[in-house]
């Protein structure tokens, strides 16, 4: 009970939940420009970052055609 939520409370809020059912009215962008712009919530930083995502995509690229190749080989 450290942050406050008994078993009981948390079976109560669950069962809530499984009533209210908020999963299927969750529909999430319908605009093209709500689409584009939920595609780029995860490029924030670091290794998602735009610039790390084209280098894993030319990295990737290099992967495929050398296993072509070795297969041709």
């Amino acid at each position: 009970m450290a942050n406050g939520w008994t078993t009981e409370r948390k079976a109560k809020q669950a069962e809530a939940i499984r009533r209210w059912k908020p999963w299927e009215r969750s529909t999430g962008p319908t605009t093209e420009e709500g689409k584009a712009g939920a595609s780029q919530n995860a490029l924030k930083h670091g290794l998602r970052s735009a610039e790390w995502l084209e280098y894993r995509r030319r990295f990737n690229g290099l992967l495929r055609e050398c296993r072509e190749r070795l297969k041709r080989a």
